[in-house]
């Protein structure tokens, strides 16, 4: 995925979960931030940004936050990246589902007992509900999900486990919007509840898969799996 209009800047800080002050070329401006998470890592004083700018003259706030340096890494913070990416992905072949040969037809937010999961992959007859969960926490050369307690993610993982019972398949795919990761894992620190949810989706055989991004200021592009660890 590709997005149009963006500059660089520096965070300055975060009144709140939304909106955060950056400073550019052209002075001090407000920005939305497209993901509620903490980002408590990342989004430091003085962290280079990069800003997408929207055109929209209505807006509230004339650009969204996207992109932030740590360290040298570039790391997207786009919550709904992570759906466009693995859409894109499936569609393409660079991602493929074990078990489920393509070319796939993929549809987005289909029911499946009271929740609504972010894809259906569709290969012939076969169905492979996926939910997707993007990933921008990483410690060590760790990459952890979630970033904070995740009580919709917990209910996921129940859908996806009845979802095989079924007769679907299912799948949970992190998606890492950065790369150089060694692994991936469930923070159980931070939700220990999620951390046994994945394992007992995982037993009941759900697949749990992980892929690293390449990542630059204007664009997302889903790259290679990752190696998951409980």
């Amino acid at each position: 995925m590709e997005y149009h209009n963006v500059r660089p800047a520096v965070f300055l800080e975060r009144p709140n979960r939304f909106i955060a002050r950056c400073l550019t070329d052209g002075g001090e401006v407000t920005a939305h931030v497209k993901n509620t998470g903490r980002c408590k890592e990342l989004l430091v004083p003085g962290a280079p940004v990069w800003l997408c700018y929207s055109g929209n003259a209505a807006r509230k706030t004339p650009c969204d936050l996207i992109v932030v340096d740590k360290q040298g890494v570039l790391f997207n913070i786009d919550s709904q990246a992570p759906n466009r990416v693995a859409e894109e992905a499936l569609l393409s072949g660079a991602l493929c589902l074990p078990g489920l040969k393509g070319p796939y037809t993929v549809l987005r937010e289909r029911s499946f007992g009271t929740s609504r999961i972010d894809l259906l992959v569709q290969a012939g007859e076969k169905q492979c509900f996926v939910e997707v969960k993007g990933v921008t926490q990483e410690q060590d050369g760790t990459a952890l999900f979630p970033d904070a307690p995740t009580e919709r993610g917990v209910k996921h993982l129940g859908e996806l486990a009845r979802a095989v019972k079924a007769g679907y398949g299912a799948a949970v795919l992190f998606v890492l919007q950065f790369a150089g990761a060694r692994q991936f894992t469930p923070n159980r620190e931070i939700h220990p509840a999620f951390a046994d949810a994945l394992r007992a989706a995982q037993a009941a055989g759900v697949q749990v898969l992980a892929a690293e991004c390449a990542v630059a200021p204007d664009s997302l592009r889903l790259t290679k799996p990752v190696k998951t660890v409980f």
